[in-house]
């Protein structure tokens, strides 16, 4: 029986300890462990590069380059939007502490001259939006380029086919076109390319709570817009944000900046709608996560540029402020852009709230 019983205690051990390795080898793992919780994605976008007739959406080429060079050298893992939210999405993933994604709206011919010889020479993707009725025009890539650059590992994005400013139009129509634009853009792309991108970038970002439900209706993964902010776990899906990187805003000390950034991680808001019907100056509230470690006393907003007072409505158990502006808005798209330093000062979280007011002028 002592012999038994021995022979048993031993075969429990043996079996524990092919267990414990079997677990780390790669069985269930603990919640969390691979840093789930804490994986961000920065994105960022641009338009033409070195066309200087457009000096606000143009990246001059070695600009883009000190860009590429900087994500390089501070080990940016580039990825393209596809990638990025796989790797989000992804429990198997490993954590990567920086990541970014480079994306280009419109598919202008500079793309191919002034910016795929950079993300050759530092070997990054990036993910280029295509509105398809400006294929193969005078400025624009055609549809054999586009399709040598899908081979080349770029990834193809729909940005809709006429480019319209869908906020202009009223009621039922605007839905009506905007589905009717989708299923051209979509059609054009299996016609030429033989794919079907599951994303989409609204033209000029400008976007509704329909337009959303129809994309993800649709089968798309994701839309992104061109609020700035970092993109996280809990981001909305259909209206991802974007730092500008052209023009005034691809300056190196910016965009260092921008790359550093960390999500400023809402669960809630109030109001859902982006879209004004009139020059009005909305409140904002917002309830953000209360796991942050941030310094609540040193919050501060920014509208349209210029500073503006956060009221903070309670932080126990969860924080919730909000934010107005002091008059009516006079342009087209405001943002409302909240910061807030870590409690160490070592880190910035970023959020920005886009408002849409068509009638605005």
């Amino acid at each position: 029986m002592k012999m038994k019983s021995l022979a048993l205690t031993f075969v429990m051990m043996i079996f524990m300890l092919v267990s414990c390795r079997q677990s780390q080898a790669g069985g269930e793992k603990d919640p969390g462990s691979n840093g789930d919780d804490k994986k961000e994605v920065v994105c960022f976008v641009y338009h033409r590069f070195g066309d200087d007739r457009y000096p606000s959406t143009n990246t001059p080429p070695d600009i883009f380059e000190k860009h590429l060079k900087f994500l390089k050298e501070s080990s940016f893992r580039v990825m393209t939007m596809g990638e990025a939210l796989t790797y989000l999405d992804s429990r198997e993933a490993p954590f990567y502490p920086a990541v970014a994604v480079i994306t280009i709206d419109d598919g202008y011919k500079t793309f191919l001259t002034g910016a795929m010889p950079l993300l050759r020479k530092f070997g990054f993707k990036a993910t280029l939006f295509v509105n398809t009725e400006s294929v193969g025009g005078g400025s624009y890539l055609n549809w054999e380029e586009l399709k040598a650059l899908s081979r080349e590992g770029i990834e193809i994005g729909n940005h809709s086919h006429a480019h319209t400013y869908f906020l202009d139009i009223s009621g039922p129509e605007r839905l009506h076109r905007f589905k009717a634009d989708l299923d051209i853009s979509r059609s054009l792309f299996k016609k030429h390319l033989g794919l079907d991108p599951d994303l989409y970038a609204y033209p000029y970002g400008e976007f509704d709570r329909e337009m959303e439900k129809t994309l993800a209706s649709e089968g798309f993964r994701a839309a992104l817009a061109q609020n700035s902010g970092v993109i996280y776990s809990g981001s909305d899906r259909y209206a991802l944000p974007r730092f500008p990187a052209a023009g005034i805003y691809g300056r190196m000390d910016r965009f260092r900046e921008k790359a550093r950034m960390k999500a400023l991680r809402i669960t809630k808001t109030r109001p859902v709608s982006h879209e004004l019907r009139h020059p009005d100056n909305p409140a904002l509230y917002l309830t953000i996560d209360k796991d942050l470690p941030v310094s609540w006393k040193e919050i501060q907003c920014f509208i349209g540029g210029s500073a503006s007072e956060v009221h903070i409505e309670k932080t126990d158990p969860v924080p919730v402020v909000w934010i107005q502006a002091e008059k009516p808005f006079r342009s087209r798209r405001t943002l409302y852009t909240v910061t807030v330093p870590s409690v160490d000062h070592r880190h910035w979280y970023w959020y920005s709230y886009p408002w849409f007011c068509p009638s605005c002028k």
